[in-house]
């Protein structure tokens, strides 16, 4: 709520849960003299909302965004990832195209005070030429993993990939939001523009707990999920260091909602939009499609594809 609270240009009209009595609670916690729904179908139709947070699990998110927009509501801020499915994921892209709807999702750490410096000395010129980069995350690649694959993507002017290669642990797996998963993962990653990347998701020994390091032919930068600063170095300057910055509390919130609420009076596209949240989790699928194959995969994949990932763990010996 730090972000909705925050800007004045927000009227909370009603909230909804499956459980009332949740929502009941959240209204007291936070003061709000507002109507509670046991279902947001109901509360679409009657108060009628300009914006709609989804807060809900992965499976959930393409219904209630489908419905969202048959109801005419101008803009959802959904939680991440897209969805459990690759063409669900296209699927909502397409719903936001013709609908015109807004359609963001909550890959908040975009606003944290040191990605957006990071994004700076990088567009600078700091570290030179991008060259590769090393990606981390712990947990699975689609919840988790979609974190880091956006903060790779801001930090390489949004430039997509054209062909992956990784590979699952599914000796172990664990559920997530209702949704299964691998307990590692690994990866390599080509983009467009040259740049090579390696992935770890969940392996044993990270020397980085999750976050992007970033190679070019003038230095170097770590930095972690919510722009945290590790190692950084740049090669003919060996006194450099980073300019300090101070994270505000409640900075990611705030910007994931004033941007949305800018971009919805502007007409821009937002920071967190579906086409960047759509180019992540092409990326995750392919590289599950790869373990599923076994074999390197080339970007776009099929838009049919559900989740190679299931295949993977409904027939381990395929």
């Amino acid at each position: 709520m730090v972000g909705v609270l925050a800007d004045k240009r927000i009227q909370v009209c009603a909230l909804a849960d499956t459980i009332l009595e949740s929502a009941t609670q959240f209204a007291a916690d936070f003061s709000l003299d507002v109507p509670v729904y046991s279902r947001y179908q109901e509360l679409l139709e009657k108060e009628k909302p300009d914006v709609v947070i989804v807060t809900l699990w992965t499976n959930l998110h393409l219904p209630v965004f489908r419905d969202c927009a048959a109801a005419g509501v101008k803009a959802v801020l959904s939680e991440k990832p897209m969805s459990a499915r690759w063409n669900e994921c296209r699927e909502m892209a397409r719903i936001a195209e013709e609908s015109g709807c807004i359609l963001t999702f909550c890959h908040q750490r975009r606003f944290a005070s040191g990605n957006l410096l990071a994004r700076e000395l990088i567009r600078d010129g700091r570290f030179g030429t991008i060259q590769r980069m090393d990606l981390f995350s712990f947990r699975h690649l689609l919840d988790c993993g979609t974190h880091t694959v956006d903060q790779a993507l801001s930090f390489n002017n949004e430039t997509p990939a054209n062909w992956v290669q990784g590979v699952v642990d599914i000796s172990e797996t664990i559920e997530w939001f209702d949704v299964r998963a691998e307990s590692m993962a690994l990866g390599f990653i080509h983009f467009d523009n040259g740049v090579q990347a390696t992935f770890r998701v969940g392996s044993r020994d990270m020397d980085m707990w999750s976050g992007v390091r970033i190679f070019g032919d003038k230095g170097f930068l770590e930095v972690g999920w919510d722009g945290d600063y590790r190692h950084c170095h740049i090669y003919n300057e060996p006194d450099w260091k980073p300019p300090v910055v101070e994270a505000l509390p409640g900075e990611q919130m705030i910007g994931v909602i004033k941007n949305a609420i800018d971009c919805l009076e502007t007409g821009e596209e937002p920071e967190l939009s579906y086409r960047k949240a759509l180019r992540a989790s092409e990326i995750l699928f392919a590289l599950y499609e790869s373990a599923r194959r076994r074999s390197a995969v080339e970007l776009p994949i099929n838009p049919n594809i559900g989740n190679p990932l299931f295949d993977l763990l409904d027939h381990p010996q395929g």
